[in-house]
């Protein structure tokens, strides 16, 4: 890899990766290596270039292409953009993780149009999370989604295409490079294993309940971690069940599944729940806020909308729609079929008297003969693959939270330290 020959720095100034292609934007990324410099911290620049090789940059392009086993004139001569951009990706993320296990990096920034924004982003998205990100783009403002994914990704407006120096861009990127210079000089990796990780899904409908359950975790010497179970929330705990060492899960929102089943806005896919089971990590399921789904609230017009079912308006976005009797069977068997696939303690509790606010007598969509019904086909779907129990109380109410942190202490077998 080459070495740059500007200016001269200690060992102990943080490194943050850098990712701009000099094919296109020279001009940009000499602006932004002075930036950050200037501020303090030392530069590796990541050059993901196909069209030429300007060099300069600590990681060039035949470095990148080299970590696939191919030279830059072979990925060239692929001669299709998107998969020349797959390759010269795969080779990025490997020279960044690179290098960043042998010089550990405190921050990335990268700069780009939609190219860009993949390349920049992928290269992110494979750090851990608190490592600061920072993708300046020109599709920012808007279709964020897919590039932040569930990663603690920035993402700045370029608000000005990127190509060259203008009075506006010189400031958004100097803001951009400062902004991460700032946060690499600050940046301390937090090592996992300090305390025990449990991680807990809810929505405002079930605040009450987590809220005590957290409470109680926090006070046993669990670190917790909450997750609001609108699609991102759910991805968000399945990614984290998959990359890091998890002590519990209490998963006691599943709205994510009756919209998956539904066709509801917040649905993640028909493997939702189940990262967990399959890996061995210790669960403890609540069927909250199961007595909805999620629609948007345009569709709520007319004289019978949702085939004529009750609903509430959440606001002018979100509306939950009730979940039917039929619903509910559909949802116990589909959580039976992912049980099935655990290789841990899995405990899965009913409250008998409403899954949520909205189930209660104070909510807009109570139906009080529905949770025992849901019980009693879970109880014969699941078979002998996890226990059910029942409890004489509402989701919210402290004696359904006391039941969960039990279940926890029991399969984590970590004592109460209240």
């Amino acid at each position: 890899m080459a070495e740059h020959h500007a200016q001269t720095t200690g060992a102990s100034r943080p490194k943050v990766l850098m990712i701009v292609t000099q094919d296109t934007k020279q001009e940009e990324a000499k602006y932004l290596r002075e930036i950050l410099e200037g501020a303090g911290v030392d530069v590796i620049h990541l050059d993901p270039s196909v069209r030429k090789v300007v060099g300069g940059a600590e990681i060039g392009p035949e470095d990148i292409a080299a970590a696939t086993g191919k030279t830059l004139a072979d990925v060239r001569a692929i001669h299709h953009e998107g998969k020349i951009l797959d390759k010269m990706i795969e080779g990025a993320v490997a020279c960044a993780l690179a290098v960043h296990e042998k010089t550990p990096i405190s921050g990335i920034l990268s700069i780009g149009g939609s190219m860009g924004t993949t390349m920049g982003t992928t290269v992110m998205r494979a750090f851990p999370y608190g490592m600061p990100k920072m993708m300046i783009s020109t599709l920012a403002s808007g279709m964020t989604a897919g590039f932040v994914g569930v990663k603690d990704i920035c993402m700045l407006n370029s608000v000005c295409d990127i190509s060259g120096l203008n009075s506006i861009s010189h400031d958004v990127y100097r803001n951009g490079a400062l902004a991460v210079a700032g946060m690499a000089k600050g940046y301390e990796p937090i090592h996992s294993g300090e305390k025990p990780l449990v991680l807990v899904s809810t929505l405002g409908t079930t605040e009450a309940c987590s809220r005590r359950v957290r409470e109680g975790l926090e006070a046993d010497g669990f670190e917790v971690m909450v997750f609001h179970t609108t699609g991102n929330g759910g991805r968000t705990l399945e990614t984290i069940c998959a990359e890091r060492d998890v002590a519990a899960v209490v998963d006691m929102s599943l709205v994510e599944i009756n919209d998956f089943l539904r066709g509801g806005m917040c649905a993640v896919g028909p493997d939702r729940a189940a990262t967990a089971v399959q890996k061995g990590i210790p669960v403890v399921f609540a069927p909250g806020n199961v007595d909805f789904y999620i629609m948007p609230s345009q569709l709520a017009v007319g004289a019978a909308p949702f085939e004529g079912r009750g609903y509430h308006v959440h606001n002018s976005a979100l509306t939950a729609v009730r979940t039917t009797e039929e619903d509910l069977m559909h949802l116990a068997d589909h959580m039976a079929e992912i049980i099935k696939g655990a290789t841990g303690p899995v405990r899965f509790f009913v409250p008998r008297k409403g899954f949520s606010h909205h189930d209660s007598p104070d909510g807009p969509l109570p139906r009080p003969n529905l949770p025992p019904v849901f019980e009693a086909q879970c109880k014969e779907a699941f078979g002998d693959y996890a226990p059910v129990e029942g409890i004489d109380g509402h989701i919210n109410d402290p004696v359904f939270a006391d039941a969960l942190l039990a279940a926890v202490r029991e399969v984590t077998r970590v004592p109460a330290m209240a």
